[in-house]
């Protein structure tokens, strides 16, 4: 009898495993997105995560270098692409790919400073915060390539961005001025850089996981989110939140890198091959991000998702106001580690004074 119990307590488990809500939870589909190729004789496999949705051309990119590769590449090397969060958090996956596990990601850039700080640039206010500058900045190989470079202190290989616009604010309520903009509940991305400026500026931001912005925004929880528009008008953030206020104070974007060991155990046509696959499906992507965007600012309006921007002297106000995000963040960017090639003695102010 007790042999009977225990046995039916075992399966009485696994039922209950099995019809949990983690465990029944659908996941996402990829069959939108299948290779028009057999990857099965593929002789290298490239694992290559993204939080995001393919529904954003700066995710796409994944799908899109996948086939690149496996043209250039003769079918040798196929990038197994897994968005969606399929392999876990950012962080988590930060740390799979350090590993080797994963061999590599277009991991966000906030969340990229968790392994290389330098990385950090591109989220400072109103610095790299347009299609032009973003451009400009790719364009100085000395800056950008020491930029790329960020984490091969940790065994990580940084070769080009993607994006998916600029941030502003999607609101329950109009904001046309400062003032305005102190009454909403902004919730921001689970990073000291953004609760920072938003300090700086005057503002009361809520910290929150993208997955609880749903809810929180239609329960009033939050009355503001800090995104772009086409991130809030594919993910129908809109549909709550009628009005946008164009700060334009950094690009969203993607950070495409990859595990330095592996990528160097690929014989060198591979590599070179694989490299250049990268850098041309990115660039790419990135014009189609610039249409992407006005785009979408043009399907919000025609859905009656009013636009707004503050005042050149307000939008000033905030330029000042982010020194200080400036003065905290610069030492840890102009670190440099044994394996930079460039040195400069201040990074961040040349980017700076390069971008003026």
């Amino acid at each position: 009898m007790r042999k009977q119990a225990i046995l039916w307590g075992m399966i009485l488990m696994s039922a209950l495993i099995i019809t949990s809500p983690v465990s029944a939870k659908k996941r996402p589909s990829l069959d939108k997105w299948k290779p028009d190729f057999d990857p099965k004789g593929a002789k290298y496999r490239c694992i290559v995560s993204n939080v995001s949705t393919p529904g954003l051309m700066g995710t796409l990119a994944g799908f899109e270098i996948r086939d690149e590769v496996w043209k250039r590449t003769n079918g040798q090397i196929y990038v197994d692409f897994k968005p969606y969060s399929m392999l876990g958090g950012e962080v988590e996956v930060l740390n799979m790919v350090q590993m080797g596990a994963v061999q590599g990601m277009g991991v966000s850039s906030v969340a990229s400073t968790n392994l290389g700080p330098r990385f950090g640039i591109v989220n400072l206010p109103f610095l790299v915060n347009s299609f032009d500058k973003l451009e400009k900045f790719i364009g100085n190989e000395k800056l950008f390539s020491h930029f790329l470079n960020a984490m091969d202190h940790q065994g990580i290989t940084g070769l080009d961005i993607t994006g998916y616009g600029n941030y502003g604010w999607a609101t329950t309520v109009p904001v046309r001025t400062i003032a305005d903009a102190k009454k909403v509940k902004f919730r921001i991305a689970e990073a000291a850089v953004n609760q920072l400026s938003y300090r700086n500026w005057g503002f009361n931001p809520v910290s929150m996981p993208w997955p609880d912005v749903p809810v929180a925004l239609k329960q009033g929880v939050i009355t503001g989110l800090d995104h772009t528009p086409t991130v809030c008008n594919v993910t129908k953030k809109f549909e709550v939140a009628n009005y946008f206020t164009q700060i334009n104070y950094a690009q969203g974007l993607f950070i495409w890198i990859f595990n330095k060991a592996w990528l160097a155990s690929l014989p060198r046509d591979l590599r070179e091959a694989f490299v250049a696959s990268v850098h041309d499906v990115c660039a790419e992507s990135r014009k189609k991000s610039l249409a992407e965007e006005n785009g979408n600012i043009e399907k919000a309006k025609a859905g009656g998702v009013a636009f707004y921007k503050l005042s050149d002297d307000e939008m000033a106000l905030l330029r000042g106001q982010s020194q200080g995000t400036y003065d905290k963040y610069a030492p840890e960017i102009n670190r440099l580690y044994p394996g930079d090639r460039y040195r400069p003695d201040n990074f961040f102010k040349e980017v700076q004074d390069f971008l003026k």
